[in-house]
């Protein structure tokens, strides 16, 4: 879905359509990247997205079903992970309890037979890089989380690797540490001039390390930018919910340079989608601008929720007529307070809709009935010919939830939810591994599994 034009020369890693599955479960799907030597690249997702696996197949733990790996332009995509000039640091550590801490960091260049003297010089070198100088006769049972992370790291740049992967390797400390090692993180990549590529689920920390994010969902790349480009021009409704605080919502962009949502046009700075052409709006919570009422301000409502953050106040502000927006400011007005609202051209972001209506394949049963997703549905009296392929459309708001999954012809699960300002769009997963698009005043949770239903007149055959 997303690449990045790179410059001739320039990478030391190519991803080239890597696919990969496992049994009948696709958890990549033509997936391309390209990485800079001495990048901090972060691949950045929910669980489930694919990341994990991706690195295990960079670092040659997992093999490709598809595809190809390119290091510095040589083909890697069936080289062992010993082979390979890469080192990977895990979330648990995965330190060798029986082994001291100088011990754990030499095990890989006792193994290649590198000289004592050879040894200590590198042992030592790393340890001060780590800030772990004086430790290296310790044992690792005796250290904290933080400590036992430094040492996995120094036992992974000790072997000077061309790419360090790290998996999750601050998942397990606490707030303060991670942060703390954050820092640490990324002084030592600046220091050793490698590539680093890391995964996290964790939008703060990878706005924080990177140089370049790869948001990933469902095994496909979402957006490759900078932090900034990530999160001021998220390129999908997903990446604007997932990175940080977002107000989405449905628009229509009127014409150039004008965009028309919460039932109001607003000025705004993007241009080239068209007129009158479905959009979703994106606002961040700290760029609206709220004071007490005035009437030369765009939009006025009532707070109804404030709550203290550490550094700022959220609050959540009813609009007039039925919408809502997360606002983010330095002063806070208490729920009840009248309040008006302005939003300024260049904090509103345009982005195109991924969809307008949820589209599937269908093939015509009888004159009443067509079969698709996985079941027969009834449908109204269309006068096509038995065994026709066809193509059927659904709006958003015509497919009916039950949360007992006996009650639908088709059951699913509930993977993502956004709110849009006045309702929620669910996306939902079938036990065919099937996607449908549901708008929803009903309040769901992720995860949840629920029935689904769709009425004959609700189903549009198009083709």
């Amino acid at each position: 879905m997303a690449e990045r034009k790179v410059e001739p020369g320039g990478n030391i890693i190519d991803i080239k359509h890597v696919s990969k599955w496992f049994g009948d479960k696709q958890v990549l799907d033509d997936v391309s990247l390209y990485i800079r030597k001495g990048e901090f690249v972060t691949i950045l997702g929910p669980s489930g997205c694919g990341k994990t696996t991706l690195l295990r197949i960079l670092s040659g733990f997992e093999t490709a079903s598809e595809g190809e790996i390119l290091l510095e332009g040589a083909d890697i995509t069936q080289t062992p992970p010993h082979q390979r000039p890469m080192n990977t640091v895990f979330q648990r550590y995965a330190l060798f309890p029986h082994l001291n801490v100088y011990d754990n960091i030499a095990f890989g260049l006792k193994l290649k037979k590198t000289k004592a003297n050879i040894i200590e010089n590198k042992v030592r070198r790393a340890l001060k890089m780590v800030g772990m100088t004086d430790y290296e006769h310790r044992d690792v049972n005796s250290l904290s989380g933080g400590q036992q992370q430094r040492v996995a790291i120094a036992r992974a740049i000790v072997n000077q690797p061309t790419v360090l992967l790290l998996d999750e390797p601050l998942a397990a400390l606490d707030l303060k540490m991670r942060k703390d090692m954050q820092m640490e993180l990324k002084e030592m990549h600046k220091t050793l001039g490698i590539t680093f590529i890391y995964v996290t689920h964790d939008q703060e920390e990878a706005l924080t390390l990177s140089d370049t994010i790869v948001v990933m969902s469902e095994g496909v790349i979402q957006q490759i930018g900078t932090p900034t480009d990530i999160y001021n021009e998220p390129e999908n409704c997903f990446v604007a919910d997932f990175i940080g605080e977002s107000n989405i919502l449905n628009g229509t962009m009127v014409e150039d340079r004008l965009v028309r949502f919460m039932d109001t046009e607003f000025k705004c700075v993007d241009e080239g989608f068209g007129e009158n052409v479905p959009v979703d709006v994106v606002i961040r919570p700290e760029d609206i601008y709220i004071m007490a009422p005035t009437e030369s301000a765009m939009l006025h409502g009532r707070v109804s929720s404030c709550i203290f953050k550490g550094v700022h106040y959220e609050m959540t502000v009813q609009l007039p007529n039925g919408y809502e927006l997360m606002v983010q400011d330095y002063n806070a007005f208490e729920p009840e307070t009248d309040v008006s609202l302005i939003i300024k051209p260049s904090d509103i972001h345009v982005m195109k809709k991924e969809r307008t209506s949820n589209t599937f394949d269908a093939v015509v049963v009888d004159d009443t009935h067509i079969d698709m997703l996985g079941a027969t549905f009834e449908c109204l009296s269309h006068g096509l010919e038995k065994g026709k392929e066809v193509t059927v459309e659904v709006d958003f708001d015509k497919i009916e939830l039950t949360d007992d999954k006996e009650d639908g012809l088709l059951e699913g699960d509930v993977r993502l939810i956004l709110y849009k300002g006045n309702h929620y769009h669910l996306t939902i997963v079938t036990d065919e591994d099937d996607y449908l698009y549901v708008d929803t005043n009903d309040v769901w949770d992720d995860g949840d599994m629920v029935g689904i239903n769709i009425l004959p007149g609700d189903i549009r055959i198009i083709s």
